[in-house]
């Protein structure tokens, strides 16, 4: 009876072993994501391209989901918040962008989609997934677009003023493209590095995209006269050449230059942009993970069985 009852319990525990260690076999097709990083961004007050003007960054995080469904290819649907900014101080000299006193911040919220193509086979099983693996990418999202700037010790939202006489949308069209770096810390999670630089269709992230303010400092000089709208040649005259030692725009000054005051950079250029550089961890969900306690699918269990 001894002997059997050993029997017994050595092969429930091998047949126990072997099905744990089977479950590493399976292909985990889904997994989430979390990660953070440095935001740059590129427009009429931040040129790293064409001029040495170091790093400006601030902050971003995103939460992801990514599903595997071809032998190289996943595709991930991305969660972000991201921080931005530009300033004219420290502007490179050669953009002669010192004298214009602007700057502005913005705090947006991202959702893209993306198709991964990996150097590596990703649809293997999971115990199998390679150590170290690198991927590049790109897709289609949208983001919000509210850029504020300071006026009177106090952040002010720019887009309602239309400073430049062009509405813009709250919401843009990004395109996502970029890089990353896969590293297996486990079988179900890896450390992931990447970088994604959006491309929009607006020149309007910084609220700036006029070379000067010629073609519309008439209308700004009659808000700000008639009382209507003053805020408006504050916001967009903040040349100490053309304030006044109160600290208001010089009206006379301005009518007399034509509005030939700088404003944009002169980019080549079209359209502003963003950069990204985030580091994360990645976790696959295990396939019996739905069979567990809180995940239990109960459709098509008898009515007699209990938890």
């Amino acid at each position: 009876m001894k002997k059997l009852l050993f029997l017994i319990l050595f092969f429930s525990s091998i047949s126990a072993y072997s099905q744990s260690f089977y479950r590493f076999r399976y292909v985990e097709p889904w997994s989430i994501s979390v990660s953070a990083g440095p935001t740059q961004y590129f427009g009429e007050l931040y040129s790293f391209w064409k001029y040495q003007e170091g790093i400006q960054p601030d902050w971003n995080a995103n939460m992801a989901f990514s599903y595997t469904f071809g032998t190289n290819l996943r595709a991930k649907g991305n969660f972000s918040y991201i921080k931005m900014s530009g300033q004219d101080p420290p502007a490179d000299p050669r953009s002669n962008r010192e004298p214009r006193d602007l700057h502005f911040r913005a705090t947006n919220w991202e959702i893209n989609g993306t198709i991964e193509y990996y150097f590596k086979p990703v649809k293997v099983n999971n115990i199998t997934r390679e150590l170290w693996n690198f991927y590049i990418f790109a897709g289609l999202g949208m983001s919000t677009n509210n850029p504020e700037t300071r006026l009177r010790d106090e952040w002010v939202d720019l887009r309602p003023y239309q400073l430049e006489n062009n509405p813009y949308e709250k919401y843009i069209v990004v395109i996502p493209t970029g890089a990353g770096f896969k590293y297996k810390l486990n079988v179900y999670m890896d450390l992931t590095l990447e970088a994604s630089y959006r491309w929009t269709f607006t020149d309007y992230m910084d609220d700036i995209s006029a070379y000067n303010i010629s073609e519309f400092y008439l209308d700004l000089v009659e808000d700000y006269v008639s009382g209507e709208n003053p805020d408006r040649l504050r916001l967009a005259v903040r040349n100490p050449r053309f304030i006044d030692e109160f600290g208001e725009p010089d009206v006379d000054k301005i009518l007399q230059n034509g509005g030939r005051i700088r404003r944009g950079s002169g980019l080549d250029e079209r359209f502003d942009g963003y950069l990204t550089v985030n580091l994360g961890v990645e976790i696959y969900f295990p396939r019996d993970i739905w069979d567990n306690f809180i995940f239990r699918n109960r459709v098509n269990e008898k009515a007699f069985r209990f938890w």
